[in-house]
């Protein structure tokens, strides 16, 4: 059996291809590519975040200068107080700067929140209960499941931010192929799921934790005592993780396959033809040591949130808020210690089942090791940190959001036309910076606190952000990993180029990001709560 089985799978029934199967010639996908193309080389232009930022704070120190000089101001419709801009190029602005950059960083909302999370998921990462997970999530499925399956697997599977796409995709076309399906499917399945769908989830990821912090961040421009919990999102990431993996399901089983089937035959490759498997393949069965580990972190999961339930029944439990609330308990403001906690636990639990966790100091080896691979979104960290401190304390970002808000209400603009707007900014955005915490941060104080003095609660802005930050992340070829999943379908066709992938994430792209966008409209219609405690209007 050859490496490349596209040409004897159902997906790609043997015969005489298409008139229409060289696509890649098309005119649709040249211009496509030609597009593409123009993205990157633009792309390739910019910066590192870390440099933008320090060049967005310097163009900040001259905006602010320039507006201070000319005394403009806004008064704030909720106190009636007049907001002026103050000028960073000062005294009392050079001062800030110098005086409060180390506060900037230390109270930096996202960066205790994303440290103690991760520490947590560094176990379970290392321990590689995370990797079993995945796997266990897409084995021994039924072949008419698998699409379905694997697409929520990768929902699922955002718990390990970007390893996911490491641990995924590659085990996407393993598990098609070993259902009798074109392992091409497979891999493109798991990249979009992970990808397009990233800020989608039905548990709680780090990234909730990121967007919660800088959202948090934004809103005090208007409200300094408002807080946005890792949660706020989670009912409307929950149902968004189901109806994607059904979108991608459905146009992965009605246009995706006939694409597949549409591709032309190659010639026999000689690796992998004794064996079937492409180069670097990894096994999709858990060894009975995994499986063990598995049954011992599920009981150990549910031990863990059966003490928590029982120890916030008694009205007096310190578990619980102010008055007995629920919504406002220890449990869900402090959910990352929590989600900590948790993670390490079941790590812990697994490794020591499955052998990969041998003694107690293997665990802060772990986290450790966790905390050292978190270095490059610390330094970023400081510079968005320092951007967001001088936006705040310039008044730039507050004056901007009252005189948004103003023009908004003038042109009668409403919260699902503003929610537009959101979407086809950051979607082109992110074409071109694929960071989701970078461009939230870069975003989150004009949009946030705008739609605030609109009555638009951040949570809702989140949400709609959490749409457009994530569909494209399939078709960019700005991403890393747009590459790397490139990487793992030659291992199964040698002739596929970036054409070949851009025609199979793109449809899948598009669907998925008019699927979410109507989900939240119909959200926002029947006004469901978007997460405990957080409205979405």
């Amino acid at each position: 059996m050859s490496s490349n089985d596209t040409t004897t799978t159902p997906d790609n029934p043997p015969g005489k291809p298409p008139p229409d199967a060289p696509g890649e010639s098309s005119a649709a996908l040249s211009a496509l590519l030609r597009v593409l193309g123009a993205v990157e080389r633009a792309g390739n232009k910019l910066p590192h975040p870390f440099w933008l930022f320090a060049i967005l704070s310097a163009f900040l120190a001259l905006i602010s200068w320039g507006l201070a000089t000319a005394d403009v101001s806004a008064v704030d419709p909720a106190g009636g107080k007049t907001v002026a801009v103050r000028s960073l190029i000062s005294v009392d602005g050079v001062r800030s700067m110098i005086n409060d950059a180390i506060t900037n960083y230390a109270t930096f909302p996202p960066l205790g929140t994303i440290l103690v999370v991760m520490l947590g998921v560094a176990v379970a990462d290392r321990s590689g209960l995370l990797a079993a997970m995945l796997r266990a999530g897409v084995a021994k499925v039924p072949a008419r499941w698998m699409t379905f399956a694997l697409a929520f697997t990768a929902m699922v599977a955002h718990i390990a931010s970007d390893a996911a796409y490491v641990a995924l995709v590659p085990l996407g076309g393993l598990a098609f192929r070993a259902v009798g399906r074109s392992p091409l499917l497979g891999i493109v399945v798991a990249f979009v799921g992970v990808s397009a769908g990233y800020d989608a989830s039905p548990l709680i990821t780090p990234m909730d934790a990121v967007l919660s912090g800088l959202t948090t961040a934004a809103a005090h421009t208007v409200d300094p005592g408002y807080v946005v919990t890792p949660l706020s999102n989670y009912f409307f990431s929950l149902a968004s993780s189901v109806v994607l993996a059904a979108v991608i399901t459905f146009v992965t089983e009605k246009v995706l396959v006939k694409r597949v089937a549409a591709l032309p035959p190659e010639p026999e490759e000689a690796d992998g033809e004794a064996t079937g498997k492409a180069t670097g393949d990894v096994e999709l069965a858990l060894a009975p040591e995994e499986r063990r580990g598995l049954r011992r972190a599920t009981v150990a999961l549910v031990g863990y949130l059966a003490v928590i339930v029982v120890a916030m029944i008694p009205t007096g439990s310190p578990l619980r808020g102010e008055g007995g609330s629920i919504v406002e308990s220890p449990v869900l403001s402090g959910i990352a210690v929590v989600l900590g906690l948790l993670f390490a636990l079941l790590g812990a639990v697994y490794g020591r089942a499955a052998g990969t966790v041998r003694g107690g100091r293997d665990i802060p080896d772990f986290m450790a090791q966790g905390m050292r691979e978190m270095a490059p979104i610390l330094v970023l960290f400081f510079a968005i940190s320092q951007f967001l401190a001088y936006f705040k304390w310039t008044g730039v970002g507050q004056v901007l959001a009252i005189r948004g808000a103003d023009l908004l209400k003038d042109l009668g603009v409403t919260g699902p036309v503003a929610f537009v707007g959101i979407v086809v900014v950051c979607t082109v955005i992110n074409l071109a910076m694929t960071s989701g915490s970078a461009m939230w941060a870069l975003v989150a104080p004009v949009f946030v606190p705008m739609l605030m003095l609109l009555h638009i609660p951040p949570e809702a802005t989140q949400a709609v952000y959490r749409i457009a930050d994530s569909c494209t992340n399939a078709i960019t070829p700005m991403s890393a990993y747009f590459v790397m999943a490139l990487g793992f379908l030659q291992r199964y066709r040698r002739s596929a180029g970036i054409g070949t992938l851009a025609s199979l994430t793109l449809p899948l792209s598009v669907a998925m990001l008019v699927a979410w966008t109507l989900l939240f409209y119909v959200w926002w219609a029947l006004g469901i709560p978007l997460g405990p405690g957080a409205p979405v209007r």
